[in-house]
């Protein structure tokens, strides 16, 4: 390692004074103009972990659904999947180490997770749309470069695609081949072949409008919506050619609103959907034939596929297990379903896709989503091999093999992969620990309202508490909702204006 030429460039993407981060669930997030010396870092510390797991590792700048000013760096380990969690505390204190100190803190980085520095090192490299993308992708550059690593710019690409690379790419193109192409043809293939099988004769012609929330999906989708078969027709709305980046549209406008986003019309019964500014979240809607708004989020997305998923495991008579990985802050009546109607264990964890991915893990198959519309299908190699070898030898039973090819398709299609710091929560998230006082002027709260249940807990993504509150009715969950907001700000030090109903 040479520190010198290191201390060298790093002058040239010099820390602000006084700036502390934290790498989360999410990677780092924060307005733009102060990630300079982040990205350069994080191209740094991109290299060591390539080193380390002598693979390539992915680094994506995005800062998903939060607004255009702001911009993020997370960083994809091998198989496609987030960080590991000590190297999350290696990004945080590389990230935030003084100029003088860079050097030795990457010396021990090095050192503490026994770094062969001889190791060739490979990165990849995706951004989205923000205008400071561009240049911040040049700043991780630069780091890869400084260290010896050798990279690929990707440029423009969603946040799965990024994924998706890292894991062809180290899989030696097993899984698929590691461009935009390879990705079209292998998940429209498996989607059109999965819908051969699971639509109705009479929905031959299907149309899905998609609010691609002004960022890289509309880039994206305009690209891929040409491998699909005619039967699907693909209408793109906030495509980027006149809004801001996530303003008034995309899955986290539609789903905290609880109505559609600007900038796209809607007819009763129409299929409807919304990205987030990197693609990486979706959720479904449609107006009623009476005019009312239907959300299709996360948690019923989970219930849909679980449903889907068991009917072809019932038909072949495997043992394989499914369950369902939820947070605190999903709607109980979802879980309620999953577990009493559809008979499938659901596990709760604390918010943060990589603590679902990890419980996803336990079964055979795992489906985990978030309400907000981010989350996926796991399957295990062996629950794949199991599939993939069932699809070939039920030859002599027509509905059998139809069932295993089914599971073959969705394997191929989803097995990718203020201070808010005031408040801390336990019980996955349930239970606010701290300030004294919160939980139990919570806990009064909720006691007002029937069949209701509320939580806080600190964004992992901007600095912001977020509020759950559930209860009989809307209007109930909404007063629930304020009261809780308010005794947050009362007790946790809100800054600005005070909460006001309907919030």
């Amino acid at each position: 390692m040479d520190l010198d030429a290191v201390t060298k460039q790093s002058a040239l993407h010099a820390k602000p004074d006084g700036l502390t981060l934290q790498y989360g669930t999410a990677g780092f997030r924060t307005k733009a103009e102060h990630l300079d010396h982040v990205m350069f870092r994080m191209g740094l510390l991109a290299v060591l972990r390539s080193k380390q797991t002598k693979a390539t590792i992915g680094v994506m700048v995005t800062a998903s659904h939060n607004p255009e000013e702001d911009n993020g760096v997370k960083l994809v380990d091998p198989l496609g999947e987030m960080l590991a969690p000590s190297w999350e505390e290696h990004a945080t204190c590389l990230a935030n180490a003084e100029e003088p100190d860079l050097p030795r803190v990457l010396v021990d980085i090095g050192e503490k997770a026994a770094v062969n520095l001889h190791q060739d090192a490979f990165v990849v490299i995706g951004r989205d749309t923000r205008p400071s993308s561009e240049k911040l992708s040049q700043s991780v550059i630069d780091g890869v470069t400084v260290l010896g690593g050798q990279f690929h710019d990707y440029g423009l690409l969603t946040t799965p695609q990024l994924h998706y690379m890292v894991y062809c790419r180290n899989t030696s193109g097993q899984y698929g081949k590691a461009t935009t192409e390879g990705y079209y043809q292998k998940l429209s293939t498996a989607f059109v072949e999965l819908t051969k099988q699971a639509f109705c004769s009479g929905d031959d012609q299907r149309t899905l409008k998609v609010d691609c929330a002004n960022g890289i999906g509309a880039l994206k989708l305009r690209e891929m919506k040409h491998y699909f078969s005619q039967g699907l027709s693909v209408q793109l709305f906030n495509d980027g050619t006149k809004g801001k980046l996530n303003h008034l549209c995309g899955a986290d406008f539609v789903k905290s609103h609880q109505k559609p986003p600007q900038g796209i019309e809607m007819k009763s019964n129409e299929r409807c959907c919304s990205f987030d500014g990197d693609a990486d979240r979706i959720v479904y809607y449609y107006h009623g034939a009476d005019g009312q708004f239907h959300l299709v989020d996360g948690d019923k997305i989970a219930a849909l596929i679980s449903s889907f998923l068991k009917e072809p495991l019932l038909e072949i008579g495997d043992s394989l297990s499914l369950g369902v990985v939820q947070t605190a802050y999903a709607n109980g009546s979802s879980t309620r379903y999953l577990e009493e109607v559809m008979k499938v264990p659901v596990c709760c964890t604390k918010t943060g896709v990589k603590h679902l991915h990890h419980k996803a893990q336990e079964f055979d198959i795992g489906v985990y989503f978030e309400a907000n519309g981010h989350g996926t299908v796991l399957f295990s190699k062996a629950a794949e091999m199991k599939i993939k070898q069932l699809a070939k030898e039920l030859e002599e039973d027509d509905k059998k093999r139809k069932a295993a090819k089914m599971l073959e398709n969705v394997i191929d299609l989803f097995n990718q992969v203020a201070d808010r710091q005031v408040i801390s929560t336990t019980d996955a998230e349930r239970q606010a620990v701290k300030p004294p006082g919160l939980q139990e002027a919570i806990n009064e709260l909720v006691k007002k309202y029937r069949l209701s249940r509320a939580f806080v807990r600190p964004s992992g993504t901007e600095d912001i508490v977020r509020v759950y509150a559930e209860a009989d009715s809307q209007e109930n969950a909404d007063s629930l909702a304020y009261e809780v907001s308010l005794a947050v700000f009362q007790l946790a030090g809100g800054i600005g204006e005070r909460p006001q109903p309907g919030f």
